[in-house]
């Protein structure tokens, strides 16, 4: 199996895997505080970073690709985070559910249609710094992971 093929299939299964969860949550569940150091971020907040985080870095990736810049050195993860907080404000969790589905599939097949040569190519990524493509793929489901642990620990 290639290591495109791989790295398209854990993305696959990862977002299987978040739909199927996040999809079984009851309507108080989404409201259950995960962080409040700062803002304070519900489940259905960290549903949202899933989606907003996700396709801003496809098309960060992308940009990469084809032009090898990346990130820009001001560029700042918690404004980032915060201003796409209030734009997804007023979805509710079938909306974000619809759109992190979509955003995923949009994902697998960005890294499905990727060349071997092209996961070596280099760009700064806004949490890693300068990495190769095939790192800040990896980081995609592995972010989310991190943040799942975190939600489930909110459950208990």
């Amino acid at each position: 199996m290639s290591e495109i093929t791989e790295l398209a299939e854990k993305l696959k299964t990862e977002g299987e895997r978040m739909l199927q969860f996040f999809s079984g949550l009851s309507a108080d569940q989404w409201t259950s505080k995960v962080y409040t150091e700062g803002a304070t971020w519900t489940i259905r907040n960290v549903l949202a970073h899933f989606v907003t985080s996700e396709r801003g870095l496809i098309k960060l990736f992308e940009q990469i690709r084809t032009t090898g810049r990346g990130a820009d050195d001001d560029f700042s993860i918690d404004s980032y985070n915060a201003s796409q907080q209030q734009e997804t404000e007023d979805f509710a969790p079938a909306e974000l559910l619809e759109q992190y589905k979509q955003v995923r599939a949009d994902a697998v097949a960005w890294v499905s249609g990727l060349k071997e040569e092209e996961l070596e190519i280099s760009g700064r990524h806004p949490f890693l710094g300068e990495t190769v493509i095939r790192e800040m793929v990896k980081m995609l489901y592995l972010h989310n992971q991190l943040h799942y642990r975190d939600v489930k620990r909110a459950l208990k």
